[in-house]
């Protein structure tokens, strides 16, 4: 079927099924093109909460589409890709310790080892009383054993507001530590990362800055912090849309996943937008394609729910961070 053909009936079943398509900043040129939204993963779930729909298709990962259905329980949630999970998420589990090794293709200097009896809950118990800070890349299981939950952008507000000199935050140790540089709280971290983002290495940011030394470089505080410590700003990647389109600089280097540069040279045709490691790719988020939106708007494929008991505790730590933030 051809690209026009899967764009046709991809159209033809949302209008039959009141649907809406939701893509990730990250996802793949063509789906972000036939998307109703794009955006950060929170965020769209917020938005799709607040629309008239009977379903929604999110084009992202795991922990987005499960976001989505603890805002619209009411909604069915499509997740496209079946296996489109985030290794960063899955770095934390509630109460059943992994015993696996992660090993991600095309990143092979970068690898994971799950620590014996590694769970939330041992960590819980090992600080007790310590709030537990959750990122929005985490499991509705991980939220709902969570007191918090923040963004890449709300972080230090989040923390900042919370009543105790100690915060747990889990799973991003690099977004965690930019946090523990913009707070005078103490941060208990957890070993997890992105790998896409974690690989990036000081001697990167000399090399492209090199190549191109009069652009901005904007970094994703899922890097390593000393890659941060080098921006010239760090925000989320909504942050970036909108820090570049504000900007009166004409070319930026972009410290995250080159997905996000198809948004910026379209809302920005008169800059340019250089990746800060041209392989800063997640294979995951490229798994959605238009066949695989297609086949689930027509056969209801991949249906995600929360169970109830998680739903409400999960959304009970995001409605605190949207009091906070």
């Amino acid at each position: 079927m051809s690209t026009e053909e899967l764009k046709a009936g991809i159209q033809k079943l949302k209008a039959e099924r009141n649907a809406i398509i939701l893509a990730h900043n990250y996802q793949r040129e063509e789906v972000q093109e036939i998307a109703d939204f794009t955006g950060d993963s929170l965020e769209l779930s917020r938005k799709a909460a607040t629309i008239e729909c009977d379903v929604i298709v999110f084009a992202g990962v795991n922990f987005m589409a499960e976001s989505a259905s603890i805002l619209s329980p009411d909604k069915t949630v499509l997740l496209p890709a079946a296996d489109a999970n985030c290794p960063m998420a899955d770095m934390v589990t509630v109460d059943t310790p992994r015993e696996l090794r992660m090993n991600f293709p095309g990143h092979d200097d970068v690898s994971y080892e799950f620590p014996e009896d590694f769970t939330l809950k041992s960590m819980k118990a090992r600080y007790p009383g310590v709030p537990v800070v959750s990122y929005v890349n985490t499991t509705a299981a991980v939220k709902a054993e969570s007191d918090y939950c923040c963004t890449s952008s709300n972080g230090v507000r989040v923390v900042d507001a919370i009543q105790s000199d100690r915060v747990i935050c889990v799973p991003d140790r690099n977004l965690a530590r930019w946090i523990a540089r913009n707070t005078d709280k103490e941060i208990i971290t957890w070993d997890g990362f992105c790998h896409v983002h974690d690989r990036i290495k000081a001697e990167d940011v000399r090399a492209v800055r090199s190549a191109h030394p009069d652009a901005v470089f904007v970094a994703h505080p899922e890097c390593r912090i000393e890659v941060c410590e080098m921006a010239d700003h760090v925000t989320s990647t909504s942050g970036m849309l909108r820090y570049c389109h504000e900007s009166s600089a004409r070319r930026f280097i972009i410290g995250t996943e080159t997905g996000l540069l198809y948004r910026l040279r379209l809302d920005n045709p008169d800059k340019e937008f250089y990746p800060l490691r041209k392989d800063m790719i997640c294979p995951n988020m490229k798994k959605t394609s238009l066949a695989s939106i297609l086949t689930a708007l027509e056969k209801n494929t991949q249906v995600i729910t929360v169970p109830e008991e998680i739903r409400v505790r999960a959304k009970r730590a995001l409605d605190r961070m949207l009091e906070i933030a």
